[in-house]
């Protein structure tokens, strides 16, 4: 486990503030903040991954709760991401042919 979730992070607060504050406790091999796809805005969590094992438990542990810009920071383990569902098959009634009166 390298890989950590970090969450409840003020939306103002950017990647260099977090960088700032973890490397504090190890070598970052990466930092993402995860933000709207659409607004380009934080969606108010990150993921982190360190280059060393202990440093990431060492960061949960102390982390954790911490007061950053007057919230307490989540700070976990990050677990692995969930194959998501696609809008494929949608069953009848979603348009084509035959789908309302008049369609012919």
């Amino acid at each position: 486990m390298r890989k950590i979730y970090v969450g409840n992070i003020p939306y103002d607060t950017t990647e260099e503030d977090l960088r700032e504050l973890f490397s504090e406790y190890g070598e970052i091999e990466s930092l993402r903040i995860v933000k709207d796809h659409f607004t380009d805005r934080s969606k108010g969590f990150a993921f982190i991954e360190m280059v060393n094992e202990e440093d990431a438990k060492k960061i949960i542990a102390t982390l954790n709760g911490k007061d950053l810009k007057g919230k307490a920071l989540t700070v976990a383990e990050a677990r692995p991401q969930q194959k998501r569902q696609g809008f494929g098959n949608r069953g009848s009634g979603f348009g084509g042919r035959g789908a309302g009166k008049g369609w012919r």
